[in-house]
C-alpha cells in the first residue's frame, strides 16, 4: 500500500509562533540537553508523517535529515506511544519493500469550543485534522452572564468527549475561541464588549467544571483561530498562501492577520480588532461606547435591521446563526428587494472596510468568515467593486476577495487544530500505551 493524501488541514504553520524553520526540530530550536534533542527530533518525525503520508524509516531518514538508526529509535518511541502505526509496505523502486510508517489519527484528539453573542459550539478533530464531532447551541450569551455560559461550554466538552470515547484518543488540549481582548498566558478575556465581559478567567473556570488540566486549556481570539484554520486548509493546494486577513462575521466583527506566514498579535496581543475601526463619527453607537465603529455597518445587527422587521423570525435569537442565514439566503435567492438591498448596503460598507485593509496589508486573499461566509454570492462582487476603486496599488495589489472554506467552524475548527499542537511539536506529551492503561481508571 502507498503513502495516502492527508485530511485538508496542513500543519505547516504554528498557531502561536509562525512558521517552523525546515529540517529544524520542530519547537526546539537549540536543544540544550538529549532529552530536548529528542522531543524535537520526535516532533520533526510527526511533522513529516503528517505532510508526507505514510513512508518507510529509510524515506524518513532521508526526509528528515536524521541517521536510519535514529530514526528507527524514534519510531519505535512513537510506536509505544500509538501515534504511529505499521501501514503496509511501499510499493516500487529497486531492494526490498520497505515497511511504511503512518500517523495513528485516532490516537489522540484536540478540543475547539467557540462561544459568541448568540451561540456556544465545540469541534473535535482527530490528530489528522479531520473531524470527528460537532455541535453548536443558540443562546443569549451576554443576557445569562460568564458563569452560566462557561457552564454551557463544559457541559458541551463533556458531552463531546463522551460521545466519541470509543472512536478516538483521549484530548491532549482544549482552546477556546472569544470574540474580543484576550490574555493568552492567563486564559482570561480582558474585555469583548458584545458579550459584556471584563477580565473573566474562562480557562479557570473550565477546568474547574470539566475536570481538565489547567495547563490544557487555552483561550485565544476568534478571529486568529480562525485565520489560522483557514490558512491551513488552503495551504494544501499547489499555490501556498503566506498573507491573508481573516474577517469574522458575527454581531462584532474581528479580524486575523496573517503576514508571512505568521499570526500578527501586536505588542501585548490586542492586534485585529478591525471592527472597532472608525468609519462614520456621527454614525450610531457601537457597543464598545465609540460612534460610527465599521461593525455597526457590517455587523449581524445591521444585516438584520436592514433586511427585516423585529417580529421577522429570521430576527429570532433562539433560532442558530446557520438557520437565520437560510432564510436570508432563499429570500435574496427569490430575489425580495429588501433582503437584496441590505446585502448590496452591507457589502458596499464592507467594501470600504476592506480597501483600507488592503491598502495598508497588501493580502494575498481576504477570507469573508462567519455570516458573511453564508453570503458569498451577493457580497463578494460590491466589495472587490469598492476594492478595486479604493486600492492604490494596480489591480488591487492583486488581493483575492474569497469566502471562508469553513463557515461557521472556522474559530472552532481552528481552537482544535491549537489544542493538538501540544503533541505534534512534543509527542511525549502523550505517555506510552502501558502508562496510559496503569493510569485509567479502573
Amino acid at each position: 500500500m502507498g503513502p495516502r493524501r492527508r485530511s485538508p488541514v496542513s500543519w505547516s504553520t504554528d498557531f502561536r509562533s509562525g512558521p517552523q524553520r525546515s529540517g529544524a526540530p520542530v519547537g526546539h530550536s537549540r536543544p540544550v540537553d538529549q532529552a530536548g534533542l529528542r522531543r524535537g527530533n520526535l516532533a520533526l518525525l510527526v511533522h513529516t508523517l503528517r505532510e508526507r503520508g505514510a513512508l518507510s524509516r529509510a524515506q524518513l531518514a532521508v526526509r528528515s535529515g536524521l541517521s536510519k538508526a535514529t530514526v528507527s529509535s524514534l519510531v519505535t518511541d512513537l510506536e509505544l506511544r500509538g501515534l504511529v502505526h505499521s501501514a503496509g509496505v511501499s510499493a516500487g523502486g529497486q531492494g526490498r519493500p520497505g515497511q511504511l510508517v503512518d500517523l495513528r489519527p485516532t490516537s489522540v484528539c484536540g478540543i475547539g469550543l467557540d462561544i459568541h453573542v448568540g451561540h456556544v459550539g465545540v469541534v473535535v478533530t482527530d490528530l489528522a485534522g479531520e473531524l470527528i464531532h460537532t455541535r453548536r447551541v443558540a443562546c443569549d450569551v451576554p443576557g445569562i452572564g460568564p458563569e452560566r455560559a462557561i457552564d454551557q461550554l463544559a457541559e458541551l466538552a463533556v458531552t463531546a468527549l463522551r460521545e466519541v470515547a470509543g472512536t478516538v484518543g483521549p484530548p491532549v488540549g482544549v482552546t477556546v475561541s472569544v470574540p474580543g481582548l484576550v490574555d493568552t498566558a492567563a486564559g482570561t478575556v480582558t474585555l469583548a464588549p458584545r458579550l459584556r465581559w471584563r477580565d473573566v478567567a474562562i480557562a479557570d473556570g473550565l477546568a474547574a467544571r470539566t475536570g481538565l488540566p489547567l495547563d490544557r486549556i487555552a483561550v485565544d481570539n476568534d478571529a486568529n483561530l480562525g485565520a489560522m484554520a483557514e490558512l491551513a486548509a488552503m495551504n494544501t493546494g499547489s499555490v501556498p498562501v503566506s498573507d491573508l486577513v481573516y474577517l469574522t462575521g458575527d454581531f462584532g466583527i474581528g479580524g486575523g492577520v496573517i503576514s508571512g506566514g505568521r499570526l500578527v498579535r501586536g505588542s501585548i496581543g490586542f492586534a485585529g480588532e478591525i471592527g472597532h475601526m472608525a468609519m462614520d463619527p456621527l454614525g450610531p453607537y457601537c457597543s464598545c461606547g465609540r460612534r460610527g465603529c465599521w461593525e455597526t455597518q457590517v455587523g449581524l445587527g445591521a444585516l438584520l435591521h436592514a433586511c427585516a422587521d423585529t417580529d421577522d423570525p429570521v430576527r429570532d435569537p433562539t433560532l442558530d446563526l446557520d438557520q437565520r442565514m437560510r432564510i436570508v439566503r432563499a429570500r435574496a435567492a427569490r430575489d425580495d428587494q429588501r433582503t437584496l438591498d441590505a446585502l448590496h448596503q452591507i457589502g458596499s460598507a464592507l467594501g470600504v472596510g476592506v480597501s483600507i485593509l488592503v491598502n495598508l496589508l497588501n493580502p494575498a486573499v481576504v477570507v469573508l468568515g462567519g455570516y458573511f461566509a453564508a453570503l458569498p454570492e451577493w457580497l463578494v462582487e460590491p466589495i472587490r467593486n469598492q476594492v478595486v476603486a479604493g486600492v492604490l496599488a494596480p489591480g488591487a495589489g492583486g488581493a483575492k476577495v474569497v469566502g471562508s472554506r469553513l463557515g461557521f467552524t472556522a474559530a472552532t475548527t481552528g481552537g482544535a487544530l491549537a489544542a493538538l499542537r501540544r503533541v505534534l511539536d512534543d509527542p511525549t506529551v502523550v505517555p506510552p500505551m502501558a502508562q496510559q492503561d496503569e493510569e485509567a481508571p479502573a
